[in-house]
Formats: structure tokens, sequence, C-alpha cells
């Protein structure tokens, strides 16, 4: 069942939203030569400390893997796709991009949102491989208005990815998101036929996030069974944000 959410409850989605957007700013300013990926776990865990925000991501439990994520922060360098952990080995160097994903609970209900930066001076290809997957995000917030239907959104990212040579990740997906991390429907970045195709109604509220690779879709998780990996060792970039949809088009939770 699709929960559709008040005003009331937007708002409050919207707080929730507003706190991940500031928590992503100031570690995108963080980024640099040199820094581990577990220096941005431990600002952002207490950014949401001193915001009496609870993480989404700690202590979360997937039924695919055997321990629950240890870590506020998704970080996920070059040819990690998603869930990436945080950690002091990680050094980022110039050449690098990492995907840092993260959502928070607030007042009861949920943000998310994730984006990708490139370390120093990046390849072409890897810099277009950012662009083209921020621009399908921001292609499919625009079909998220009512009446459109769910394979609006997920069709206008599969067709601006492939366009521009590269590839949809298909193991993972988007979400709904409300009182809970992950609500339904489940959002592909891609036109799943198999799955439904739901009318989009105001109060909804989705999780949007283009998981694209450079070379082919194919994933592989690693033995921590949680961080997922391109298959071909090259490059993916992970852009997200959560959206609203009102009588006035559709309202992006997590930036000012």
């Amino acid at each position: 069942m699709i929960v559709r959410k008040n005003m009331a409850e937007l708002e409050k989605m919207r707080a929730a939203g507003l706190l991940v957007w500031k928590i992503l700013e100031n570690l995108k300013r963080m980024v640099a030569e040199g820094v581990s990926t577990y220096d941005l776990e431990v600002t952002a865990e207490k950014m949401m400390q001193d915001a009496g925000a609870r993480p989404a991501f700690k202590g979360y439990k997937s039924p695919a893997a055997e321990t629950k994520f240890p870590f506020v922060l998704c970080t996920s360098v070059n040819d990690e796709i998603v869930h990436g952990m945080p950690s002091h080995k990680r050094i980022l160097k110039p050449g690098d991009i990492v995907s840092i994903d993260t959502g928070v609970q607030l007042s009861g209900y949920y943000g998310d949102s994730a984006v990708t930066v490139g370390i120093g001076e990046i390849s072409p290809e890897a810099q277009r491989l950012m662009d083209v997957t921020r621009e399908s995000l921001e292609m499919a917030i625009e079909k998220a208005r009512a009446g459109n239907r769910l394979f609006d959104i997920c069709g206008t990212v599969e067709r601006h990815v492939t366009a521009n040579g590269f590839s949809i990740v298909r193991e993972f997906v988007g979400h709904g998101i409300g009182t809970q991390m992950h609500e339904e429907p489940q959002i592909p970045n891609y036109v799943d036929r198999r799955g439904e195709n739901p009318r989009l109604k105001e109060g909804m509220v989705l999780a949007i996030e283009p998981m694209v690779n450079a070379g082919k879709p194919g994933a592989r998780v690693k033995p921590d069974k949680w961080t997922a990996v391109t298959e071909d060792g090259r490059y993916s970039a992970h852009f997200e944000h959560t959206v609203a949809i009102t009588a006035n088009g559709p309202w992006v939770l997590t930036r000012p």
C-alpha cells in the first residue's frame, strides 16, 4: 500500500530533508585529497546528534546481509555502486569519485539523499558519468507530478542514461519514504514491465535515486555483504532526492 502524506506530515519530512541537505553540503566541502571516508562519517554523525535526529542507516538490517549496517553514511568510491562502508583506510585521492548517501529520522519522519563528488581532477568520462546521472535525476523529478505514472519517472532515467552510452543498475532501486525508510512503491531506474505502474497522486513521497555505471550494468556484492560494486570495475555514480508530489508539482524535500 502506498501511504499518502498530508501537509503537516510533509512539513515534518521537509525538516528531515533539510537536515540531510545540510549534512551533505558540509561533507561536499570536506571532500578532498587525503580525507578518509571515516572522517566524513564522524562529521555526519555529530551533525545528526546535534540536531536531535536518529541516523536512518546505522543499525538498518537488510534481508540480504547478516549484520546490521554499522554507519550513518554510505560512502561508495569509484567502482562501488552503493552501500560502501566508511573506513579509516579509505583515503580519497585525485581522480576518485565518491557517492555520499545518508538519511535521518526526525520527529518520526525520514529524509534520504545522495550526491557524487569528484576529488581533484577527474577523468572526462567520470565527469560525464556524474553529469548524466545528475541530469537523469532532475529530469525524473520533473515527472513526479499527479496524474503521471511511476513508469514516467523510471523511463525518463532509463532513456537519458542509455542515450548517453551508460547503463542502469538493476539490482537496486528507489523507494517510497515516510514514517519508514523504505515504503511502497519501489522505483526502478528503468521500466520494469513485471512491476506495478501506479498513477502518481498528491501526498506520495518518493526517494528517486539513479545509480548509473560507466560500463556494463552488472553488480556484485563484496564479502562484507553490503558493498555493491560494478562487475567490470568501471566507475559508478549515484544521486538521490526525496520528492513529494503536490498540487503545485514536485517538491524536493532534500534541498532548499
